[in-house]
């Protein structure tokens, strides 16, 4: 048996209302930390991901996707770092 929605409390929704208010500061703050996290990275398969992480946080900031697209393909951590420095 599914229980029944309930709706959010009034903290909770200043909790929410707050986050879609800053949504283009976290997804900065989070492409920012992608690129320092790519720099030091090592491991084949959590830059794949990060890479990932960096294509879609910049689609949801606006950036160009064939230029997205391109800089992907190419793992160009310069490109990725002057792209979100562009977006900023």
């Amino acid at each position: 048996m599914m229980s029944k929605r309930r709706d959010l409390t009034a903290h909770q929704k200043g909790i929410v209302r707050r986050y879609y208010d800053n949504k283009e500061a976290i997804m900065h703050q989070k492409v920012a930390e992608i690129v320092s996290d790519l720099c030091v990275c090592e491991d084949a398969q959590k830059a794949a991901q990060l890479w990932r992480s960096a294509q879609t946080a910049l689609l949801n900031l606006g950036a160009p996707e064939a230029r997205l697209k391109r800089l992907v393909a190419d793992r160009d951590i310069e490109d990725l770092a002057k792209l979100a420095g562009e977006l900023f």
